[in-house]
């Protein structure tokens, strides 16, 4: 007769005081008296593996999820360890395994923690059983309590005699909705593929690289964006100039406008009734002015003045200050 297996994994923390090691120990115990191979998970010491885990399930035919409900709800560990059940676990494989849920507690939620623990694997298409919650003010008086130690005792021979006999359960609606919730969960994948998945995930040479592509990627693409929304920004600018310019016969002027945002330079050369505006650079201009691309779009869309924003320090200006303030007399915005 082939050997039983039954897995435990342990959400918990590890703490000497925590009654879910007791309870844990004592199912082992039985369970192996009843020559049933036994292996234990702590998943806070597999927590860099947990999406490897679920592959633990193949040669199984039962499991044991246990945790502590120190201040709320079943723990981070064991809805990790969930999590990539679902996402990297066989479900046809766990649609066979005998689940009992053990959830102790040092605060108040051990009956939600049981639940939780039971619809979760409802869900992922296994049975859950009837399993061992508890609230625990003292440790010590817990485990020496012989009343408490035959209740956890029957419930190992209990999960032994339902894996053994294959107990069935009562049907439930979440088994409707599970056909439903898995059609729609995205790309269809092989058993062989998840776990290989799983490995992927796991390695953190793996995903750091694949995080630092598609940062690569994404910069590279908002930079094409951003240059693009710059180009046709720019471009507006020059035909905002060329369609406000109010020429002055004897106005005679170049204008440097750089962009300290994009390290591009407007150059605005006016000749009379001539206008000649590029990006570029120009060896001597009567002003030379440093501002942000979205001021220039605001004096161009006649929020504001030239002066105004020399003013109020948003625009610097070095040279004929005479002709700094023709600026908005050659171009007039409102």
């Amino acid at each position: 007769m082939q050997l039983m297996k039954v897995n435990i994994y342990y959400g918990g923390r590890g703490l000497l005081e925590d009654p879910a090691l007791y309870v844990m120990d004592k199912l082992t115990e039985v369970l192996e008296e009843l020559r049933v191979e036994v292996h234990r998970y702590n998943l806070y010491e597999e927590k860099n593996g947990i999406a490897m885990l679920p592959a633990t399930l193949k040669e199984v035919d039962g499991i044991v999820l246990a945790t502590t409900v120190e201040w709320f709800g079943i723990g981070g560990y064991m809805s990790q360890f969930l999590d990539a059940c679902w996402l990297y676990g066989d479900k046809e494989k766990i649609a066979s395994l005998y689940m009992l849920p053990v959830v102790m507690a040092t605060t108040y939620g051990e009956r939600d923690g049981e639940l939780a623990l039971c619809k979760a694997w409802e869900m992922l298409g296994g049975i859950p059983m009837n399993g061992l919650a508890a609230y625990v003010e003292e440790h010590i008086e817990f485990e020496n309590n012989p009343v408490y130690r035959d209740i956890i005792e029957k419930k190992a021979e209990m999960l032994y005699r339902s894996i053994r006999q294959k107990i069935k359960n009562l049907p439930s609606s979440t088994n409707a909705v599970i056909q439903t919730v898995q059609r729609g969960s995205g790309i269809e994948l092989t058993p062989q593929e998840s776990e290989q998945l799983s490995i992927y995930v796991s390695d953190d040479t793996y995903v750091k690289k694949q995080k630092e592509d598609i940062e690569e990627l994404a910069q590279l693409f908002k930079n094409r964006l951003g240059e693009a929304g710059s180009d046709k920004k720019e471009g507006e600018f020059i035909s905002a100039l060329r369609k406000h310019f109010h020429p002055v016969s004897s106005y005679r002027a170049v204008f440097s406008i750089q962009f300290t945002d994009t390290g591009k330079t407007l150059i605005i050369e006016i000749n009379g009734e001539e206008l000649k505006c590029y990006y570029g650079t120009h060896p001597k201009p009567d002003v030379a002015a440093r501002t942000v691309r979205d001021i220039m779009e605001s004096i161009t869309n006649g929020r504001i003045t030239f002066k105004r924003a020399f003013m109020e320090g948003s625009l610097s200006a070095k040279g004929d200050f005479e002709l700094s303030r023709s600026f908005d007399t050659v171009f007039q915005f409102n």
